[in-house]
């Protein structure tokens, strides 16, 4: 198959989202081909999932003294803190690569797998019951039958979504991260603060705890390349169309950057249709 790679940068939460669905619609009516995205985060942003409970599961004073954006993602899962990361994003119609969430995202894996393994590290995706855990509204805490790890250390948080016949999958990988502060950014049961970050500790890593140093664009290129691999693509380096600009440019403004969306969850008429993800992010 030949994909559009998109070299991203950095952009704010709300930005990243939109493009992201953009992308998604635009694929729907035919008018680009399936998608591989790279992106960054600047400000660092706390995504959450479709369906989380922002003013019950974060401290949004926090966030803001933090200088952290907060943006609700169109997938499902728990809260993600996009820092110091590579983030990938896929956009593919079901009728180019069917199968279920769980058999997709399967899929999909394997090219994460083969870049993180050109980078030097051993990663494998680590099948099996999900690990006990506190359950809180972070997602690198969130256990799942499908773990992608590295030395027994979650290293991506995935999810996935599915509108109009089009899968939209994205992904945190950090490069580093830091229990204490996502912690810090969540509102948790009394008693819980330390030993949440003890089990993320424990449970997850970035990528420079785990092997040499790395670096955005290292990753970036590397994943790209493991996804070349894995499935058989030819990647062709592109831009967003001008079509999409203007979309991702509305769907900022009306959605990804309002308090209605972010905070309130208030749901617009088109997001209204069955939402289903992988359960990992």
């Amino acid at each position: 198959m030949r994909w559009r790679l998109i070299r991203d940068g950095y952009h704010d939460g709300a930005t990243n989202m939109a493009v992201d669905e953009a992308i998604m619609l635009a694929h729907a009516r035919g008018e680009v081909p399936p998608t591989l995205r790279f992106y960054g985060w600047r400000p660092p942003a706390l995504s959450l999932g479709y369906a989380q409970k922002a003013e019950r599961e974060v401290d949004l004073e926090a966030c803001r003294r933090a200088g952290v954006d907060v943006v609700r993602r169109p997938t499902g899962g728990r809260a993600v803190l996009h820092d110091r990361e590579v983030t990938y994003s896929v956009v593919i119609s079901t009728a180019l690569f069917p199968g279920s969430v769980v058999e997709t995202y399967r899929r999909l894996s394997a090219g994460l797998v083969e870049g993180l393994r050109l980078l030097g590290l051993q990663a494998e995706v680590q099948e099996g019951p999900p690990r006990a855990g506190l359950r809180s509204a972070a997602c690198f805490d969130s256990p799942s039958w499908y773990e992608l790890v590295v030395e027994g250390k979650k290293v991506v948080g995935s999810a996935q979504v599915r509108r109009l016949g089009v899968l939209l999958q994205h992904g945190s990988v950090p490069l580093e991260f830091s229990p204490a502060q996502l912690v810090g950014l969540l509102r948790l049961p009394a008693g819980w603060r330390a030993r949440l970050q003890e089990d993320l500790a424990a449970h997850a890593a970035g990528l420079c705890a785990l092997g040499p140093p790395v670096t955005f664009a290292g990753v970036s290129d590397a994943l790209a390349e493991g996804f070349r691999r894995a499935l058989g693509l030819e990647l062709e380096e592109r831009g967003l169309t001008a079509d999409e600009q203007e979309e991702a440019s509305r769907l900022r403004e009306e959605k990804y950057a309002t308090w209605e969306w972010n905070v309130l969850g208030k749901l617009q008429r088109e997001d209204a249709v069955r939402v289903r993800h992988s359960g990992d992010r």
